[in-house]
């Protein structure tokens, strides 16, 4: 796979993950319980309570879509290099394996880090 290849593919990716999250949480950061009739004593009470869970789910995806990203990118490398060392010396397909799952770990360790923002 060519250089600029990856790099396309990388742009697209990363433009998918930024519409999802766009549609996701957009919603997440409008106030749903303020009213206009309630008055301003009653929307200024919930906002710092409000503010903090918005910001716990904005870094909660940003966990998860960072380490996606950046899972996707090292299992794209780490796979085009292990194709390669195999195809030339087919003893090296356990080895490969393990870099292989290394890199798909990032992934698992975005959406660890989510679960920890979000059940604290």
């Amino acid at each position: 796979m060519k250089r600029s290849d990856l790099k396309s593919r990388f742009t697209r990716s990363f433009a998918l993950v930024a519409a999802i999250l766009a549609v996701v949480l957009a919603p997440m950061a409008i106030p749903m319980n303020a009213q206009a009739d309630e008055g301003e004593a009653a929307i200024t009470a919930q906002a710092p309570q409000q503010e903090s869970n918005t910001m716990r789910f904005w870094a909660a995806a940003a966990a998860v879509s960072l380490g996606s990203i950046a899972g996707g990118t090292a299992v794209a490398i780490v796979g085009s290099a292990a194709l390669g060392a195999v195809s030339e010396r087919p003893e090296l397909m356990g080895r490969s394996l393990i870099f292989l799952g290394l890199a798909e770990g990032i992934c698992l360790y975005g959406t660890i880090i989510a679960f920890m923002i979000l059940f604290k």
